[in-house]
């Protein structure tokens, strides 16, 4: 099998964006808002309902909440159409106050590759805004002199 394999530093904690990730069932609206029209969640197979109609049948195959760790197969609907695909998401600590989200796809046959790496590098530049976007709307608000700072603010001479 091809191995793809994205790494991105992702400005929330590690618990939020593996709250996100571990929401199986919610990915249009915390993942990946906008790529995926619907989620549904049936024991342990997953739906997604692209914009256009499309629907791609996932196994779910482990949510391991100790290792940050989720693994899914795609089992149906994959365009264009693979003999295998198994991919994994894990999150690690980075820094103090960031994350790691490392996303590896393995996909047959290999001639699938470069296609595969496009469509996830594009993705998880999506999944890094979505959750960076709900990290900063859940943060309090700042006080004091640093609360100006990134704002438009009137300077006097």
């Amino acid at each position: 099998m091809a191995s793809v394999r994205h790494e991105i530093v992702i400005d929330a904690s590690p618990e939020q964006v593996w709250d996100v990730l571990r929401d199986v069932g919610a990915v249009h609206e915390r993942l990946l808002p906008g790529r995926v029209a619907d989620t549904r969640v049936e024991g342990d197979e997953r739906f997604l309902t692209f914009p256009d109609g499309h629907v791609i049948r996932e196994l779910i195959l482990a949510v391991d909440d100790e290792a940050r760790r989720l693994a899914y197969a795609v089992v149906e609907g994959a365009r264009p159409a693979v003999d295998r695909h198994h991919a994994s998401f894990e999150v690690r600590p980075e820094g103090e106050r960031a994350a790691r989200l490392v996303w590896i796809t393995d996909v047959l046959p290999h001639a699938l590759a470069p296609e595969i790496r496009v469509r996830t590098e594009r993705g998880v530049v999506e999944m890094k805004r979505a959750i960076e976007a709900a990290a900063r709307a859940t943060q309090p608000p700042v006080d004091g002199p640093q609360a100006a700072v990134g704002r438009n603010v009137r300077r006097y001479a």
